[in-house]
């Protein structure tokens, strides 16, 4: 099976994407493999606007009807913004993992931070 890798991302060996945005903030997601693996996405827990994240800290849980699993952050710094869609609508997780169904928005303490992340290909050799 081939999964979407966006080459326009950085990712984490745990999964989760991250996306430098145009004003230097970083927006987080789970991968199309991740979604894939878990299943049927059922409810999402994300942290509050102002929190403050480390990098590969837990930032919040995400369950299916499979498996509950816990999300980390690429990068550390300042949650600016949260997908409040996903609390009615879980299933965007789904649906469009790397669109909709993102998950927060980090203001970035390094963003140097991304470098260490993996790039598409180092992530795709890692889920084939």
């Amino acid at each position: 099976m081939s999964f979407d890798v966006p080459d326009d991302r950085r990712y984490l060996e745990s999964h989760e994407w991250a996306l430098e945005t145009d004003d230097d903030t970083v927006r987080v997601g789970i991968s199309d493999f991740a979604q894939d693996e878990l299943g049927d996405v059922v409810f999402v827990e994300l942290p509050d606007v102002g929190d403050d994240l480390s990098q590969e800290g837990e930032f919040g849980v995400v369950e299916s009807i499979k498996a509950v699993s816990d999300l980390y952050a690429p990068v550390g710094g300042e949650v600016i913004a949260i997908n409040d869609d996903l609390f009615d609508a879980p299933e965007l997780v789904n649906d469009d993992p790397f669109g909709e169904g993102w998950m927060l928005e980090i203001e970035p303490d390094n963003l140097d931070e991304l470098e260490a992340l993996l790039s598409a290909n180092e992530y795709e050799e890692q889920i084939a």
